[in-house]
């Protein structure tokens, strides 16, 4: 660090000062997140032990069902601990690190959902050749590529915020601790710094979406050739995956890719895809899924039956 920094401490304002509201969101934001946990770590569980489940698809699924475990829990879990105290700090270094894990499961899902549309894109539009071209080390290789990006792109941000000075105030207007936020309480003009910030993020940004994008144009194009019925079950494989994305984008988007507030609105935007979103991606895809379902049932089933097969 600097030799400058006179801060080793940060106050964060949160979400809400009112102490009454911020009790009604302790209420609200724990189960969210039990259920974040278990939702997802259940579908993690489903992924290895069932037999039904060994597609490329849900080998990638029960990655990104990991990631948004872990995603979600380098926020949250201080968040909620947070609305019940009086004073909310963290240290700096506890700052970087949360910093630098948040950026790295963010685009390691990112990536993992760019791979999951390619897998769709493959198995929709060359079909005969699906199982030749998805094979387990190009899966493997797919996951290990989404976590080196996500490392990559994540210590290119900590690295270019770590050497900093940090000399008062040590206030950051969020309830977590991100890198425009924190830009602000530098004490040196961060326009070189925050030019590369959104030189990074906005190149992955991009890509990602292009990709993406890309992938479901061409299979809604494909799709024209295929009988009504065979149209149905594509789509149904696809809409899952268009829900999560979409919910995943959008309120980043939002945040990233506009002008720097002090809104509120801001804040309560960044719950959507720090809080909710990892909650309900368990949920779309099991609705939407009669396989995930059924494994599930099973599940269930050799829960209650110890003595039963598979």
């Amino acid at each position: 660090m600097a030799s400058t920094n006179n801060v080793t401490e940060l106050i964060i304002t949160g979400l809400f000062q009112d102490p009454e509201v911020q009790r009604v969101c302790f209420v609200l934001f724990l189960p969210v997140y039990l259920a974040t946990v278990v939702g997802n770590g259940l579908i993690v569980v489903m992924v290895s032990v069932s037999k039904s489940l060994r597609s490329p698809m849900y080998f990638f699924l029960g990655y990104l069902s990991l990631v948004e475990i872990c995603y979600s829990s380098t926020v949250v879990p201080k968040f909620i601990m947070d609305l019940l105290a009086k004073v909310k700090t963290i240290s700096l270094k506890g700052c970087l690190a949360q910093i630098f894990f948040f950026h790295f499961f963010v685009v390691t899902e990112i990536l993992l959902l760019m791979v999951m549309a390619y897998d769709r894109y493959v198995a929709i539009c060359k079909p005969l050749h699906y199982m030749n071209i998805m094979s387990r080390q190009l899966c493997h290789m797919l996951v290990a590529g989404s976590w080196l990006g996500g490392f990559i792109h994540s210590i290119i941000q900590v690295l270019n915020t770590i050497n900093l000075p940090f000399c008062g105030p040590n206030v950051i207007d969020h309830y977590f601790c991100d890198l425009r936020p924190l830009f602000k309480l530098a004490c040196k003009d961060t326009f070189v710094e925050g030019i590369i910030v959104l030189a990074n993020s906005g190149l992955i940004s991009i890509f990602s979406v292009t990709i993406l994008v890309s992938s479901y144009a061409i299979i809604l194009f494909n799709l024209r050739k295929r009988s009504a019925e065979g149209r149905r079950k594509a789509l149904s494989t696809c809409a899952s995956h268009i829900t999560v994305v979409i919910l995943f984008f959008g309120p980043a988007i939002f945040i990233y890719m506009r002008p720097s507030s002090t809104f509120t609105g801001d804040k309560l935007v960044a719950v959507v895809y720090t809080v909710i979103t990892p909650m309900l991606n368990p949920i779309i895809y099991t609705l939407r899924n009669a396989e995930v379902k059924n494994a599930m049932r099973k599940l269930w089933a050799r829960k209650e039956n110890p003595g039963m097969g598979t």
